[in-house]
């Protein structure tokens, strides 16, 4: 975040990755939104972008690259995120997404700290999108679980970061992508001094995803429980399948939340008022021994 004297902060974010869907036109979606996501998890509006490309000679149809370009346009247009240029380059993988400046008032900036014991954990989105995109790449996953996973990726976090920024009392905010729910759920314990405790049945996944989490590991979801596992305390009752699927790498995942308890069905309410369905998954606690304590 860069503060302006007597304007609002200035913030910056870029994100790209290679297909994770063999649709172009979606690819390009899912990236933009993906790109957005960190502005809006900071209390900002995301306002404008410039592409990131690397496609290779040959192989590639030039009409996909169109789409995956449209596809990208059409999202930041949904964002009201004005394109400005961008960079490509030649290369044997194919890499999409986003440079995203955005502005926010710096007297409401949202960080992953301040979380307080207490509070109430609230997450937008299922997770579950590692463990799919992987089953893609295979054919192991069936149409409806692709759709579902397709359909909570392509969606900004807009509508909930605009309902959210009606309740005063929220007190921490991220979103939760690459790291897995457990990565960035420790990030926001340690950066604010306590404790998450996450009810593993209340978190939302994609229906059907379960079935197919132990021959879809990524090397993402097996590098997160390395790195973050040690400040895990997870109860033996925790289904295997559950347990890993919290170390799962989001593309474009939602915003987990942490709001004074009080709140708490208000901000659901509001969310829901705005079209976003939302779940309560469990609270803060006193820093304990661990960071994240999965019941």
């Amino acid at each position: 975040m860069y503060l302006w004297e007597g304007g609002p902060a200035l913030v910056q974010t870029v994100d790209f990755f290679t297909p994770i869907v063999d649709d172009p036109y979606l690819y390009g979606q899912i990236a933009a939104a993906n790109s957005v996501s960190d502005v809006y998890a900071m209390g900002g509006r995301p306002l404008t972008a410039l592409a990131i490309a690397g496609f290779p000679d040959t192989g590639l149809e030039h009409a996909d690259i169109a789409l995956i370009f449209q596809g990208g346009f059409d999202k930041l247009r949904e964002a009201g995120t004005v394109l400005l240029g961008g960079h490509t380059v030649k290369d044997k993988e194919i890499k999409f997404g986003y440079a995203v400046t955005g502005a926010v008032d710096p007297a409401r900036v949202r960080t992953n700290g301040g979380a307080k014991p207490g509070d109430a954990l609230i997450l937008t989105k299922p997770i579950g999108t590692g463990v799919v995109g992987t089953a893609i790449k295979f054919n192991r996953a069936s149409g409806a679980l692709v759709e579902q996973a397709v359909t909570s990726m392509r969606t900004l976090n807009k509508a909930a970061a605009e309902a959210l920024a009606t309740v005063d009392s929220l007190h921490s905010c991220t979103d939760i992508t690459g790291f897995g729910l457990i990565g960035h759920a420790t990030e926001m314990a340690e950066a604010s001094g306590v404790t998450l405790a996450i009810r593993a049945s209340d978190v939302p996944v994609f229906d059907g995803v379960l079935a197919i989490v132990r021959k879809n590991h990524s090397g993402g979801m097996e590098s997160n429980q390395g790195y973050f596992g040690h400040g895990v305390d997870a109860a033996k009752g925790v289904p295997v399948e559950l347990h890993d699927l919290l170390y799962d790498p989001q593309t474009s995942g939602g915003l987990l939340v942490a709001i004074d308890q009080l709140d708490a069905d208000r901000a659901l309410q509001t969310l829901a008022d705005a079209g976003v369905t939302a779940w309560r998954i469990g609270a803060v606690a006193p820093r304990g021994e661990r960071a994240i304590v999965v019941r």
